[in-house]
């Protein structure tokens, strides 16, 4: 719209103080020659713009015409201008809304405050996806968005890991960003559910109104399941020693090895390590993943499996190499 056009350059020249007819259209993805119309209605409502010829010239605004942003402090302005994540935003597809309304907030700040801005801009970037995480499928997110803004009911039909896909009536309520990945908070039947977006195989929205409680707190809900989640979660705790060299690896393997206490170094440098894992299996693979940089210790049952499982990978290949020593004399 012709409007928010208007309202676009006036802060745009309020944030960068001159900017040519082609850096104007470019940003806003017009012809010069609109530029120049937009100009001259802003002109004839009183704005005060000018145009400067030359090198260096441009379209600006008066230096007395500002419009001051008041009741933010220093801490808080950083931390608007902090808290972006662009891939999340453009799942949304709020990437250019985000960008315009930080553009109005900028031009809206007092030079001082800018200055703030940019300077927490520059130095804190936050990055929502994880070194390893795969791309996921999350096309039925529009939908799903969707029906949550026009607060319908929607028609999933939902794929869990190894099961077939169900169909499901449910009360979207919100959705929910953890890392990278996108999770909806639904009702069905007045239980609240979490659906990971990208198993959602089909979503339709419906004409139904949905139901949503009265107190419904999304922040707070999603807080107090994912607290339910991890209590129910299988614990295996396990005590291991590791060389100096090994323990800032420990971390590496994610949720599967959660470090806990370390103890300092002994005096070969080996450092004594509370892991806990969900299940022994596991514990037990990640010891050997270390080979004879980490030593299992406790329990006394996961110490055995390491060494029955060490004892049976030796076995196969010297079994193995049996084979191709025949082979190579047959």
């Amino acid at each position: 719209m012709r409007a928010d056009r208007l309202l676009s350059i006036m802060l745009l020249l309020q944030v960068h103080r001159r900017l040519t007819a082609r850096e104007l259209a470019n940003r806003l993805e017009v012809s010069e020659r609109t530029i120049h119309r937009d100009m001259d209605a802003l002109s004839g409502a009183g704005i005060p713009v000018f145009a400067e010829r030359g090198s260096g010239g441009g379209w600006a605004l008066m230096e007395e015409y500002r419009t001051n942003l008041t009741g933010l402090n220093k801490e808080e302005i950083q931390a608007l201008f902090v808290m972006n994540s662009p891939r999340l935003l453009a799942d949304l597809g709020l990437s250019k809304a985000s960008d315009a309304a930080r553009i109005k907030l900028r031009a809206a700040l007092p030079s001082m405050s800018r200055d703030d801005a940019e300077y927490a801009r520059q130095r804190v970037h936050i990055d929502a996806t994880g070194w390893n995480r795969s791309e996921e499928s999350i096309l039925m997110l529009p939908t799903i968005q969707e029906a949550i803004w026009k607060e319908r009911k929607l028609h999933i039909l939902y794929e869990r890991s190894g099961c077939p896909a169900t169909e499901r009536l449910v009360d979207p309520l919100g959705l929910v960003a953890k890392g990278s990945v996108w999770y909806l908070v639904a009702a069905v039947e007045g239980d609240m559910r979490s659906y990971r977006v990208s198993r959602v195989r089909q979503a339709a929205v419906t004409g139904e109104p949905c139901v949503r409680p009265k107190d419904f707190d999304l922040a707070r809900h999603w807080e107090q399941s994912t607290a339910d989640f991890k209590a129910k979660l299988p614990s295996y705790l396990a005590t291991v020693r590791v060389c100096r060299e090994v323990f800032p690896r420990l971390g590496y393997a994610g949720r599967f090895a959660r470090v806990g206490q370390a103890e300092a170094p002994d005096e070969d440098g080996w450092m004594k390590v509370s892991i806990s894992f969900d299940v022994e299996e596991m514990a037990c693979e990640y010891v050997l993943s270390f080979g004879a940089q980490m030593e299992a210790l406790e329990p006394p049952s996961l110490r055995e499996k390491v060494i029955e499982m060490a004892e049976s990978v030796v076995a196969f290949y010297n079994q193995s190499s049996r084979r191709a020593a025949k082979s190579e004399h047959a």
